[in-house]
């Protein structure tokens, strides 16, 4: 695959704002998934190496808010198999999807997934609370979502984890970057393999990733809960209207 110099602009700066976004609170991939939709990869290239991009700049996030997971090792290593399960399981539906069938679901995938996030606290009475069968399930779910569909990924696992954790929201948002990177890995070695991946696009986005998500994670630590909802909703709403009328038009 060529990339133009436009090109690789727009995949440095969606990468870096990608890591960011994603040190706040999850959605970064929003930015770059249609940045790579824009320098001409096909929507199943475009998630899966969208997928490999991203995954270090979610190693950094965990490493920028390592002091907000105190006290949430067991936890931690409770979810982690769970979500290299799901992720493996995602990984491989997509990986059996038709292309022009994935094109259409993307988009109603980005807006359920902001929609969670935004009604989360009229959801949490759907959930109990600290049940950890009920965290679980969430992981597994919001895993698979991640090995099948990339964006949205912290969008996603933010609002699962939040519905059943009693913590604030910056030590579930440090929780949801262990399971991000989690996630992350599984997919890279998955899609490494068997995946579409352009691996030009990875170099160019990739390390402006890990740049990025070390200066999120910094950045969520002064942010307001609301601040970070309020951040992820605006973004996943916008790129799921995008991409819905793409989709349709």
């Amino acid at each position: 695959m060529h990339l133009s110099l436009p090109a690789i602009g727009l995949l440095v700066v969606a990468g870096l704002a990608a890591g960011i976004v994603n040190g706040i609170a999850g959605g970064g991939s929003l930015l770059t998934f249609p940045a790579l939709l824009a320098a001409g990869l096909p929507p199943v290239s475009a998630n899966v190496t969208n997928s490999v991009s991203v995954a270090p700049g979610y190693l950094s996030s965990v490493y920028g808010s390592r002091r907000e997971l105190a006290g949430q090792k067991r936890r931690a290593w409770t979810l982690v198999p769970i979500a290299v399960v799901g992720a493996g399981i995602g990984c491989v539906l997509l990986l059996i999807t038709p292309g022009d069938i994935f094109e259409y679901i993307v988009p109603f995938l980005v807006l359920g997934a902001t929609a969670v996030l935004a009604f989360q606290d009229q959801l949490k009475g759907l959930a109990r609370r600290g049940r950890t069968t009920t965290m679980v399930g969430l992981t597994f779910v919001g895993s698979a979502y991640g090995g099948y569909f990339g964006a949205a990924l912290g969008v996603v696992l933010v609002a699962v984890l939040a519905l059943v954790i009693d913590e604030t929201l910056q030590r579930v948002n440090a929780l949801k970057n262990v399971l991000s990177a989690t996630v992350g890995l599984v997919t890279v070695a998955v899609y490494a393999l068997f995946g579409p991946v352009s691996w030009l696009g990875v170099a160019v986005t990739a390390p402006a990733t890990i740049v990025g998500g070390y200066l999120g994670a910094k950045l969520a630590k002064k942010l307001s809960a609301q601040a970070l909802k309020i951040t992820v909703v605006v973004f996943g709403t916008v790129i799921g209207l995008v991409l819905l009328y793409r989709a349709i038009w």
